[in-house]
This record gives C-alpha cells, sequence and structure tokens, in this order.
C-alpha cells in the first residue's frame, strides 16, 4: 500500500506535492489535537433526588415541589385538585391549638377470629403512627369550643369498625353533654370487612346518637372529604344540619359500576362527585380547603347566634 502511494505522489508535480503536504500536515496536526489533545468531559453523575421531593398532580399532571405544596395545604396551584390529607393534617388547618384527644385507649379487638386481622391492624399502626382510623377531642375553632372528630384513609381505607363507631358515638355524646357543637371530617371507603355485621351495626350506633344530639338542638357540621363512601357515607357522614364538601370528592354509597349494573343504565358523567351532589341537594357547599376554617367561623356563628 505504501509502495503503491509513493509511485503515484513521484508522478505528481512540485506544486501539487507542496499542496498534499500541507493538506496532510493540516489533517495530521489537526486529529492529533482532535484525539489526543482535547479531552472530552465526562458526563456528571446526576445527584440524587430525595424521596418525596417531588409530587404529581393528579388532576393536571404536573409536578409540583412538596414544600410548596404542603404550604399551599396540598391544593395544587395549576388546577385546584384538592390531594387526599390525613386527620393530622385537618388538625392542623381547622383547629387553633391542637386537639384534646378522648378514647385514645379504646383498641381493636377481633371478635370474628378473622385470620391475619390482628397482624394487619398492628402494621397499619406501626406504619401510620395511628392508633385508629379516628381521632377525636375537644379544640377550638377561632372563639368556638367544638368537639372535632377526623378520619384517616391511610389506617385501613378509613374504613369503619367497631371502634370507629364507638369513638363516633362517644363525641357525639360529649357534644350533647357540653352542649357545644360537633363537627366530624370524614374520608372512608366503608364498613370494615374484617368484622362483619358488627362494623355495620355502628351505622345505627351513630345514627341513634346523632338523634339524640337533634332532640338537644346540638348543631352538627358534616364535613366530606375524598372519597367518602358506603357505611359512612349511609350513616354519621350525611346526617349533618349543614353538610360541607370539599371540590372534587368523590362521595356515594356503592360504586359506579355496581350501580350500573344494577339499574341497566349509563351514568350521567361527574357521577358521585361534589359538584353533582351539590346540584342535586344532596350537599349544602362547596369549600376550598384554604377557606374551610373561616367558613366553619361563619357557619357556627350563625348557628349560635354569635356576631
Amino acid at each position: 500500500m505504501i509502495a503503491k502511494f509513493l509511485r503515484v505522489y513521484t508522478l505528481l508535480s512540485e506544486s501539487q506535492k507542496r499542496l498534499d503536504f500541507t493538506i496532510f500536515l493540516w489533517y495530521y496536526f489537526f486529529m492529533k489535537w482532535f484525539r489526543i489533545k482535547r479531552k472530552l468531559k465526562r458526563p456528571e453523575k446526576k445527584k440524587p433526588i430525595p424521596d418525596g421531593l417531588w409530587q404529581k398532580c393528579k388532576g393536571c399532571g404536573e409536578i409540583l415541589y412538596r414544600k410548596e405544596l404542603e404550604r399551599n395545604l396540598f391544593v395544587c396551584k395549576k388546577c385546584g385538585y384538592h390531594f387526599r390529607i390525613g386527620s393530622r393534617e385537618y388538625i392542623k388547618i381547622l383547629l387553633d391549638d391542637g386537639l384534646n384527644e378522648q378514647d385514645s385507649d379504646i383498641r381493636t379487638a377481633d371478635p370474628l377470629r378473622f385470620d391475619g386481622y390482628p397482624k394487619k391492624i398492628k402494621e397499619t399502626q406501626q406504619k401510620t403512627g395511628l392508633k385508629e382510623a379516628i381521632v377525636a377531642g375537644e379544640g377550638r375553632i377561632g372563639d368556638f369550643e367544638v368537639e372535632f372528630a377526623a378520619m384517616d384513609f391511610s389506617f385501613r381505607g378509613g374504613s369503619m369498625g367497631s371502634v370507629v363507631g364507638e369513638k363516633v358515638k362517644r363525641a357525639i355524646l360529649r357534644a350533647k353533654e357540653k352542649k357545644i357543637p360537633l363537627i366530624i371530617v370524614s374520608s372512608s371507603g366503608g364498613a370494615r370487612m374484617q368484622e362483619g355485621i358488627l362494623s355495620l351495626m355502628q351505622m345505627a350506633k351513630t345514627g341513634s346518637a346523632l338523634a339524640e344530639l337533634e332532640k338537644a338542638k346540638g348543631p352538627y357540621i358534616s364535613i366530606l372529604t375524598d372519597p367518602t363512601t358506603a357505611g359512612v357515607m349511609a350513616s354519621y357522614s350525611s346526617m349533618g344540619d349543614i353538610i360541607i364538601s370539599e371540590p372534587g370528592a368523590l362521595l356515594g354509597f356503592a360504586g359506579p359500576r355496581v350501580i350500573e349494573q344494577t339499574i341497566k343504565q349509563k351514568l350521567p358523567e361527574g357521577f358521585q362527585r361534589a359538584q353533582f351532589l351539590l346540584e342535586h341537594g344532596f350537599i349544602d357547599t362547596i369549600v376550598e380547603r384554604k377557606d374551610l376554617k373561616a367558613t366553619l367561623i361563619t357557619i357556627l356563628s350563625i348557628l349560635l347566634n354569635k356576631k
């Protein structure tokens, strides 16, 4: 190959030789600089992002900075989607000085000896730091002392078993005895299947306690959050003197698929959402989370005839 190149090179004129040699030198030094002298920077390793730093909005798909989301009460600034929050967050948002919790010593039993139930309850308690799917006690909202209870969907889907029903009943009776307003924040998937018929009996228990509160003319404000369904929705959650819902909350008894199969009809769009229920008179008003406390103070002022 080299000998062939030299034979061809000798046939060239002097000017062609000088031109080729110049091109060769430029090529040689360019390649040498490119391959040897120039050092390509290695791509920097991406710094790991801590878990929970960002959260995707289920309403509009926006990626939200969690600290900013917390400052906005877990509501998307872009579309207004209300993220699901727990009982601790509602206590911080609504009560002035926290909750004086009552009945925290009541524990869940296993009346039906349902396989694995005690273990699942213990695991949920360790995971959530909660003892049950509801906390109840006294607190203050503005100038008003109230009996307050808040459910937590993170504890077994906010399911209502014997303990939840008992705590709600006691909260109702304390409100009656102390003659103070009752406020319950609901978030539940319904009755707790592991307790069978005993969980369904809580509907009657809480309903009869609310009947006593009504006779005593004690005001009861029910706050519905996403989701509030089944046995809880069919009992104390829908029995308030004033029923408030957060925007977009899923509210109802049975799921849409079950209803469609039963009535053999297609349900309207937005069925079982807060706006649909407001239009059909099932709830009294829809209030954004940031306005919830102020709205409660206004309602309590009217109900208790205080300016």
